[in-house]
């Protein structure tokens, strides 16, 4: 074969060959994930994919890992879908797999427990096999146990004290928030909604801050949002509750038990199908 003809042939094969992503500056990455909550409800989730695949092609390393799981903290801020979901997952089981990050005393680095959080609360899936994760895993369901039998009582933004356990025969959505917090601000709507669509059928919310009353006050000024404020100022009940980061949302049905939570901003659809576990009738 002439080498004019072999020349001929081989830009053939490589014009047929699926075209590689290209990878994009991590700089560009951060940036645009910066921007991520700044999107509509619409090009959220695509935007979502995009950054996932485009940290997919970073080499690996631990900043690689870190751009994985600042975007795993992003997905889960109201009802991005499955497949943004699961592209972050993907590309954050790949980096983890690439570049296993040490543990560092009895607990897990934070990414293998934020994986862990995408597959136990979000449904989505991994195939990593590291022991780290596992024990993310064995975390998780043991601080859920310890939820589901806490009890608390606070003050609330009136001075009357609210106990849990007093709430029997209630359903109970006991939400973290912050008035500096932007996810938690964004499913205040979704949470007022409910208390008020639900309150005749013994729906109850409690808001737990760790923000003082004055805070507190002057940013709902005179909102008339629904929901109970409860204060924590030690942060008693967070710890309690195992919370490390907000809005976290956890609901218990009428016997007290715990049947579903959101592990970051929920949607009014998130909320209502973990409620359509008890008996309230839309």
């Amino acid at each position: 074969m002439g080498s004019r003809r072999l020349l001929l042939v081989c830009s053939a094969a490589l014009l047929a060959l699926p075209a590689l992503p290209a990878q994009v500056k991590e700089s560009t990455i951060h940036k645009d994930m910066g921007k991520l909550r700044s999107l509509s409800l619409t090009d959220r989730p695509p935007a979502t994919v995009k950054l996932a695949q485009e940290i997919a092609t970073l080499p690996a390393g631990k900043n690689k890992v870190q751009d994985a799981d600042e975007l795993s903290h992003l997905v889960t801020e109201g009802d991005q879908g499955a497949d943004a979901l699961q592209a972050v997952a993907d590309t954050l089981s790949k980096a983890l797999a690439e570049t296993p990050i040490p543990g560092k005393g009895n607990e897990p680095p934070m990414p293998y427990l934020d994986l862990a959080r995408l597959v136990r609360y979000e449904a989505v899936t991994t195939t990593l096999s590291d022991p780290l994760y596992a024990k993310a895993q064995q975390v998780l369901t043991r601080n859920d146990a310890d939820i589901a039998k806490a009890d608390f009582s606070l003050k609330d933004i009136h001075n009357k004290t609210v106990t849990l356990s007093q709430l029997r025969g209630k359903i109970v959505m006991v939400n973290f928030w912050a008035t500096w917090c932007p996810p938690c601000r964004a499913e205040m709507p979704a949470l007022d909604a409910i208390q008020t669509r639900f309150d005749s059928q013994g729906l109850v919310v409690l808001g737990i801050t760790d923000e003082n009353g004055l805070t507190v006050s002057s940013f709902l000024g005179g909102t008339n949002y629904h929901p109970a404020i409860l204060f924590d100022p030690e942060d008693k009940v967070h710890r309690e509750f195992h919370v490390e980061g907000i809005p976290r949302t956890y609901v218990f049905d009428r016997d007290g038990k715990l049947i579903g939570e959101t592990i970051d901003q929920g949607t009014w659809k998130q909320f209502i199908v973990i409620l359509a576990k008890t008996d309230l009738h839309r």
